[in-house]
């Protein structure tokens, strides 16, 4: 219910006065309700989560027209995305939000009212202090503090250092050149051909990016194919409604539903907020009836996404082959045997 109230204020907002600020503003609120305040950690993430949304949003927005700053952006946050995802499912959620948010602050140059990028951060952040102010009723209602304690620092550093050992280096890094390279392709593309809502792109890069391939190609042409049929389905919803009320009055209860129903398993979470993301910004558009940009950008982020896969793939088994030798040699030199052996006394 926080999350529909919180959604549902700016975007009647923005229906009665069809201002686009009014559509960064439930972005934000959308995007401060994935966490559950009730939590211990809950009301730190949300905090988190609003102010570094509204940076990425605000620093997107800012390189929508820089092609060399737009490739430097996405590269560094396919990156930082990675780098989180080693730390855990939680870190993994927060990393694809901050993604999420830039590639709509990038996509969403030229497309409203708004041509400053400060103003998309203040009314992202707007969104999401009014979603906080539901979450601390919230407590309230169930009589708890208002701010709950917060653990050791040292602490939390253990249980991400935990976390982060469990993944062999050599199958993050792959996965961290995997994201930067396609995170960096998908912005620099959308800045060279100017492509308008380029966030169909982007998006598609990343969400694919994020379900688990196994070192398997046929996984990884799945995974495309998951976030195509996804696309689809959100573009034949679209294109059916072609009015924002109906749409509007249609995703509400989606967004109740869904953060209800909150998916575990970390590749569908990402489908699932992926899809409500796109929903949410494309809520006030009038161009429904026109679906080919959109279905043109969703290829090109699927082709993208599966190129790249396939590139990493092909170092991956390039690595593999290298390393056999070394371990056969390793295996069949008698001295490392005798080494192994205990010594004998006289």
């Amino acid at each position: 219910m926080v999350a529909g109230l919180g959604c549902a204020l700016p975007l009647l907002l923005g229906l009665f006065s069809a201002h686009s600020g009014f559509l960064w503003a439930s972005v934000g609120a959308f995007q401060a309700a994935q966490t559950n305040p009730l939590h211990r950690f809950g009301m730190l993430r949300m905090l988190l989560l609003i102010g570094l949304g509204a940076c990425s949003a605000g620093l997107g927005f800012w390189a929508a027209t820089h092609p060399l700053i737009s490739l430097g952006l996405f590269a560094a946050f396919g990156l930082l995305l990675a780098w989180l995802q080693r730390f855990g499912n939680e870190a993994g959620k927060l990393g694809i939000g901050l993604a999420v948010c830039l590639c709509l602050g990038q996509g969403q140059y030229g497309l409203g009212n708004l041509n400053n990028p400060y103003a998309v951060a203040a009314l992202f952040t707007l969104g999401g202090l009014w979603v906080m102010l539901l979450a601390f009723g919230l407590r309230g209602l169930h009589g708890l503090r208002m701010w709950p304690y917060m653990p050791r620092l040292m602490a939390l550093l253990r249980v991400l250092r935990r976390h982060a050992r469990r993944l062999p280096r050599i199958q993050w890094r792959l996965h961290a050149l995997n994201c930067t390279l396609a995170g960096a392709l998908a912005g620099l593309i959308v800045e060279l051909a100017d492509l308008p809502r380029g966030y169909w792109l982007t998006l598609t890069v990343f969400s694919t990016l994020q379900l688990e391939f196994q070192h398997s190609l046929v996984r990884a042409v799945q995974s495309s194919f998951a976030s195509l049929c996804a696309a689809g389905l959100l573009i034949f919803i679209g294109h059916s409604l072609q009015n924002p009320p109906m749409i509007v009055a249609s995703m509400l209860p989606l967004i109740v539903l869904s953060r209800a129903f909150q998916v575990n398993h970390y590749g569908l979470f990402v489908m699932q907020n992926t899809f409500c993301f796109v929903l949410l910004a494309e809520s006030l558009s009038q161009d429904w009836h026109l679906p080919e940009q959109r279905i043109i950008n969703t290829l090109l982020g699927a082709g993208v996404a599966l190129g790249v896969a396939l590139l990493i793939h092909a170092a991956r088994l390039r690595l593999a082959k290298r390393s056999a030798p070394q371990t056969r040699e390793a295996n069949a030199d008698p001295t490392l045997h005798e080494l192994d052996q205990p010594s004998r006394t006289q």
